[in-house]
């Protein structure tokens, strides 16, 4: 048996000064953060939405999670034990944690969070993610046992993800359903309110078990600014101390402001258009490789991202482990409209472009898009969603036949650092809405064979291989039209410390501070 002793990682040291002279020291200290679009749901285990799952790690925490650079921590587990079969996975969780409500952190937790996503009368988003778990058995109050259907190399990872939270098992018993409406985790934050398509607002819990980690901030207030002229105005302005993404045009203005800092970082975020491949015209494989050519991705990173963007090469971003780089879908209009006349299209089509978010940057992408296409004859009406469409329309269609999205444009960025989750939530053949984000409706034996096979192996020589094949595959049948990866870039005030932006677009805020 293998064994693992994870130690608590050490992010940063309370200030000295803070210690000396106590916590009335510290003056009342208000956070704003302005983000582009609303949150569609408060609960981990039913949202594919990075934002609000970065959110959710103000009051909720998992067994593990990531720090900045993408290393595994522990955070309410502290070791474990894997069996030499790779099936059995032997958690110690910590103990003397309590949830908001005032109960115990334990074993039945853990159990009863799992059992929560894997029943699937309760038709949870995040399923796919806990799908290989067989059964949890609580060992003792500070031990729990995880047993799974087949050897799963990502587990780990898949633990570490924001949406493996564990949410106290009294409030899920009091609230059922609505524990969206009411999030009662360990974190270091409890929830204050949510008014859909306008904020959600958290405040320091001084109950918090890690006592080197106290919240140094009494609120953080996540406002939604859809407008990105607004979202930088409002940095300009002091309103808000942090806001991610910034408008790309508005980078060269705040970076004139002495009081603003703008922040560019290489993100893993890949940004492509799904096409439903289960109906006309995007069931011919034709089609979709013209929609390929059809669309500048140079002239799509100059005139929407501002240059912070590179052109897709491939399906998995570079900084994910496992993927693979590809060349770049070239542009080439004429052979896009070649390739429409060949498949029976040639006068084109018509069709919707639907854009998973409102904010003003994703407006201009489908605008452009919508340019684009038109010059090979293919005409779009497009329609940019706010979270509750997104999620009524396109997330939680129960069957594929009523599905009414044609084009998609979204972003995805995977989150647990490896190209499972790059793949597997968005292009296995079992990962079709409602159960995941397959909004292609994309299915291929050999790819769906290939990411299972890597799941089973440690080796990494043999992952490798699987993953590359998968994503020579999905490439070559173009499910989607690949896009780019664009930098993160925030602006942020220089009085907040510690509100970051990781490389999958989530937030890192366990030790923010504000200066007066």
């Amino acid at each position: 048996m293998k064994s693992y002793h994870l130690r608590k990682t050490m992010l940063a040291p309370v200030l000295m000064a803070g210690l000396a002279f106590g916590q009335s020291a510290l003056a009342a200290k208000d956070v704003t953060v302005a983000v582009p679009y609303g949150f569609d749901s408060l609960d981990p285990y039913n949202t594919n939405s990075t934002q609000s799952q970065a959110v959710g790690k103000g009051w909720y925490e998992g067994l593990f999670g990531f720090d900045m650079d993408f290393k595994i921590h522990p955070l309410l587990a502290t070791g474990y034990e894997v069996s030499e079969d790779g099936l059995t996975y032997t958690f110690k969780l910590r103990e003397g944690v309590k949830f908001h409500d005032g109960t115990d952190f334990n074993a039945d937790a853990v159990k009863v969070n799992f059992e929560r996503v894997l029943d699937r009368s309760n038709a949870l988003g995040r399923y796919n993610q806990f799908k290989n778990i067989d059964k949890v058995e609580v060992i003792d109050p500070s031990t729990v046992k995880v047993t799974l259907k087949a050897p799963f190399s990502a587990f780990i990872n898949n633990l570490a993800h924001p949406s493996a939270m564990i949410i106290s098992p009294a409030a899920l018993k009091k609230y059922g359903k609505n524990i969206n409406l009411h999030p009662t985790g360990t974190g270091q934050y409890t929830f204050v309110e949510w008014n859909p398509g306008q904020n959600v607002k958290m405040k320091k819990f001084d109950g918090y078990w890690d006592k080197d980690h106290i919240a140094k901030v009494d609120t953080i207030n996540f406002r939604v600014v859809t407008d990105n002229n607004t979202r930088a105005a409002v940095m300009q302005t002091g309103e808000a101390q942090f806001t991610y993404p910034i408008p790309y045009e508005q980078a060269a203005i705040l970076k004139k402001n002495d009081k603003v800092d703008v922040i560019a970082k290489p993100s893993i975020i890949a940004r492509y258009i799904a096409m439903n491949n289960l109906v006309k015209p995007f069931d011919n494989p034709k089609v979709r490789e013209a929609m390929n050519y059809a669309i500048n991705k140079e002239a799509l990173n100059k005139v929407v991202f501002n240059g912070f963007a590179r052109v897709a090469e491939g399906v998995v971003p570079g900084k994910v482990e496992f993927s693979q780089k590809m060349k770049p879908w070239p542009y080439d209009p004429k052979k896009a409209r070649e390739l429409l006349a060949e498949a029976g299209y040639p006068q084109g089509f018509e069709t919707t472009l639907w854009s998973a978010y409102n904010d003003g940057t994703s407006v201009k992408a489908i605008q452009f898009i919508q340019q684009q296409l038109r010059q090979v004859g293919v005409k779009v009406s497009v329609e940019a969603l706010e979270a509750g469409q997104r999620v009524q329309r396109v997330e939680t269609v129960q069957n594929p036949k009523d599905a009414k999205v044609r084009m998609y444009y979204i972003g995805w960025s995977a989150s647990t650092g490896e190209a499972n989750w790059a793949l597997s939530p968005l292009l296995a053949g079992d990962a079709w809405p409602p159960t995941f984000g397959n909004f292609s409706y994309y299915k291929n034996d050999q790819v769906d064979k290939d990411l299972a096979d890597a799941l089973k192996t440690t080796d990494k020589t043999e992952k490798s291989r699987l993953y590359k094949d998968a994503q020579e595959h999905i490439y070559k049948d173009a499910p989607w039209v690949f896009l780019n990866t664009a930098d993160t870039v925030a602006a942020r005030s220089k009085k907040l410390d510690g509100f970051e932006v990781m490389p999958d677009a989530s937030y890192y805020f366990k030790d923010v501070s504000l200066k007066d």
